[in-house]
């Protein structure tokens, strides 16, 4: 066989791509995988295909240069690597070229020879593989750490595949160096940690499995780092394991922890000191922490409260429970940046404390769920019992309030309606005068009179709530006045009601009205008769000298502390719920039917202790009863009533009047008519006036003789104080007497100050008025 049959047989048979080929680019031979490899069935096919290789294969026609220029330099090109198209199909593909020239016996190039390979898949792979390592190396360069893949021998030889850039960071190393010494990483362990890694590496030899933890290493310069290790296997078969796993640093949040246990060891010490007792709770585990000033705050011992959070909880009041709850979810879920809650906690001798617990979540996991709170509890007990006292405080002075407002308008209208009533009563008398005592209308003006005495009466129980009343306050030993009262209260007590009293035997002095504390204790006494609605009971009275202490004088509305009279009320009647109590000394309020009471009875009881100033005590339950406590100041020994106890006494009986001239002024108009009417008929000469300013003006301009000016204190324009002090201007000498419906020690000083002979409070009838001026003039006029 010649060489030219044998290199055709060799060229035919080869599994990849043949060809002869001239310098300028026109084939010459192309053997049948090269054929299949442009997509054509036969080799003439080809020939007369391709004209221009370098245009027409190459898909950077520059690259046939580059060859020629390598085959001409080096006689032969070896792995050259080009993209191409497929002649036939166009399809692109890799190839790797090898060729040589051929030359004649002058050296002369005949043609060249070279065989062309399908690497398209290779290459591809290639391209993957950069792609994967490139998507690699930029996903490990944003983890902050290092992130490694290791094989580990079965015999424990290690040896990196893959180290991230974030080696520099923790160690300070390349990357380059790790792959190339395994061991170099483990030189920086520190010394008290190598053991662990001798342990892991015993354990995962034994069974490839999941490894973490946190270690130390000591860099070159001394500093030390701590470092969270993860790794995991990837795959093991005989020649070992391959693991993928990350080094983070996590020096900051170590130092942050020992930083933060200290912090917190101060912070427990601070509160304890403050007299806060501390809490630290794992939400996750239930597990609490509780210090020792928390124990000793409820008065449990070492041992007493186990440390899972809902012991604690459990101790809590249930009516304080569910807000508590609520105020702790608030600050979960972020509606509230801290935790705030009042609430009351049992401690070990069954009484309650209340507490401010504070607290806010230190610790949150990745869906923002609270994993750990510390807090504070605050023992706020005397601050509840004081915030009680101060709001009973507060209720107390509204009610004063209240009862002072209502005191001052039913004391306006009863002022007024008793002006009404003086002027029917005035001229009631002076109508049964002009009839005679023998007139047939006698009989009603008789029924006038009772009804006008009966709404008199009612204004003075108005005037008594309202402390308006004219008060004629003198020392008064209480056994008699009591014991008197009894006495008249028989007669009026209906059957089956028993009367008992319990009286002290010690002389008890008082500085009052005798005439107000009977009606108080009439009062009483017939609101509890009243209150058993027919049926039969006990009314007891009881009298006693008490000391009353600065707790039991706040309780009582904030009296002065100190001695005290005692007079109690108790009735065995069906008592009185705790509404009704707070209602019972309001004007007008009554729980009978209606017609039955008119609601003043325990209002006017309330004005008149007021007044003297005392204080009222009531204790009631429905069905067992009432009992009414009034506190009187006590004196210890008898003291002077002072200069103008006898202003307002009846003087002596009225003489001759004939030849007396009075003024009288008041601004009401049918007052003055009607006293200048009824002094007219006693014989006096009378001048009266509705103005203080015009009888002074009168006055001025009239020379006559005056024996006395009665004067209204009350009165628009100028008072009765002003008009007596122009009068001892105009006229000095000439008495002068002040009416008013409301004697008080300030006024007889003022009146006392501008000369004035005499304070008279208001008679009950125009009667009474025109005896006691008679009774002034006998005993002024010389």
């Amino acid at each position: 066989m010649t060489d030219e049959s044998t290199f055709a047989t060799f060229f035919d048979f080869l599994p990849i791509g043949a060809y002869r080929s001239t310098v300028s680019g026109q084939m010459l031979r192309a053997n049948p995988a090269l054929v299949r490899l442009n997509g054509y069935s036969d080799e003439a096919e080809l020939l007369s295909a391709v004209k221009d290789i370098a245009n027409e294969w190459y898909v950077d026609p520059g690259r046939r240069e580059v060859f020629l220029r390598a085959l001409e330099r080096d006689g032969y090109v070896r792995s050259f690597v080009s993209e191409v198209c497929r002649h036939e199909t166009r399809e692109r593909i890799w190839i790797s070229e090898n060729a040589h020239l051929v030359q004649d016996a002058q050296g002369q190039t005949l043609f060249f020879e070279g065989t062309v390979e399908d690497i398209t898949e290779p290459m591809r792979m290639q391209a993957s593989l950069r792609q994967s390592e490139e998507q690699l190396r930029l996903i490990t360069s944003q983890i902050p750490g290092m992130v490694y893949v290791l094989h580990l021998a079965p015999d424990g030889k290690r040896s990196y595949r893959y180290v991230s850039p974030g080696i520099r960071d923790i160690y300070g190393l390349d990357p380059e160096a790790v792959l190339q010494d395994a061991e170099l990483v483990a030189r920086y362990r520190h010394p008290d940690d190598v053991w662990l890694l001798e342990q892991d590496l015993k354990e995962i030899a034994a069974t490839p499995k999941p490894l973490g933890g946190e270690f130390r290493i000591v860099l070159p310069d001394g500093q030390v780092r701590w470092l969270l290790r993860r790794s995991s296997v990837v795959s093991s078969d005989e020649s070992g394991q391959l693991r993928v796993g990350v080094l983070l640093d996590i020096t900051d949040r170590k130092e942050a922890e020992a930083a933060l246990s200290g912090s917190e060891a101060l912070w427990r010490l601070a509160m304890d000191s403050a007299g806060d007792g501390v809490w630290d709770w794992n939400i996750e585990t239930g597990e609490e922490f509780i210090s020792e000033r928390i124990r000793a705050m409820f008065g449990y011992e070492e041992g007493d409260l186990s440390s899972v959070a809902d012991d604690l909880d459990s101790r809590t009041h249930p009516d304080d429970l569910a807000q508590m709850k609520r105020d702790r979810n608030d600050h979960f879920e972020g509606r509230t940046p801290l935790y705030r809650n009042e609430h009351r906690v049992r401690c070990k001798d069954g009484s309650w404390k209340w507490v401010l617990s504070r607290g806010v979540v230190i610790a949150r996991d990745e869906q923002q769920r609270p994993l750990r709170m510390v807090g504070t509890h605050t023992d706020i007990t005397d601050l509840k019992k004081a915030e009680a006292q101060h709001r009973l405080l507060e209720a107390q002075l509204r009610e004063a309030q209240k009862l002072e407002a209502i005191g001052t308008l039913a004391g306006g209208v009863a002022h007024d309606f008793n002006n009404l009533l003086a002027v029917i009563l005035g001229n009631l008398t002076l109508a049964r005068e002009d009839v005679g005592p023998d007139h047939p209308a006698q009989e009603s003006l008789n029924e006038i009179n009772r009804a006008s005495v009966r709404a008199r009466h009612l204004v003075q129980q108005i005037l008594a709530f309202s402390r308006r009343q004219t008060q004629e306050l003198k020392q008064q030993e209480m056994q008699p006045l009591v014991q008197e009262t009894l006495t008249m209260m028989r007669a009026l007590l209906p059957m089956g009601v028993q009367q008992q009293s319990d009286l002290s035997a010690e002389p008890l002095l008082v500085h009052a009205d005798a005439t107000q504390l009977q009606q108080v204790l009439m009062n009483l006494c017939t609101n509890a008769w009243q209150s058993m609605d027919g049926r039969s009971g006990k009314i007891h009275v009881g009298l006693s000298a008490v000391a009353v202490d600065a707790e039991w004088a706040y309780r009582l509305g904030g009296m002065a502390p100190g001695d005290y009279v005692c007079l109690s009320v108790t009735d065995d009647g069906p008592g009185m719920d705790e509404t009704t109590q707070q209602r019972i000394f309001e004007p007008f309020f009554t729980t009978k039917a209606p017609g039955d009471g008119t609601g003043l009875g325990l209002a006017v009881v309330h004005g008149i202790v007021k007044a003297h100033r005392g204080a009222i005590g009531v204790h009631s339950q429905p069905g067992k009863g009432t009992r009414f406590d009034i506190y009187l100041p006590r004196l210890s020994a008898p003291v002077s009533d002072g200069p103008n106890a006898d202003l307002t006494k009846p003087l002596a009986a009225a003489q001759a009047n004939k030849g007396r001239h009075v003024v009288y002024i008041d601004d009401y108009e049918a007052m003055v008519f009607l006293v200048g009417r009824l002094l007219r008929k006693r014989g006096y000469e009378v001048s009266t006036f509705t103005s203080g300013e015009d009888a002074m003006a009168w006055l001025r301009d009239d020379a006559g003789k005056v024996d006395i000016v009665v004067t209204d204190q009350n009165m628009p324009g100028i008072s009765g104080i002003e008009v007596a002090a122009q009068v001892q201007r105009l006229r000095p000498g000439l008495r002068t007497v002040l009416i008013t419906g409301h004697v008080s020690e300030d006024l007889l000083a003022q009146a006392a100050k501008v000369g004035v002979h005499e304070v008279m409070a208001k008679q009950d009838s125009m009667a009474e008025l025109g005896e006691a001026i008679g009774e002034l003039l006998d005993t002024l006029v010389p």
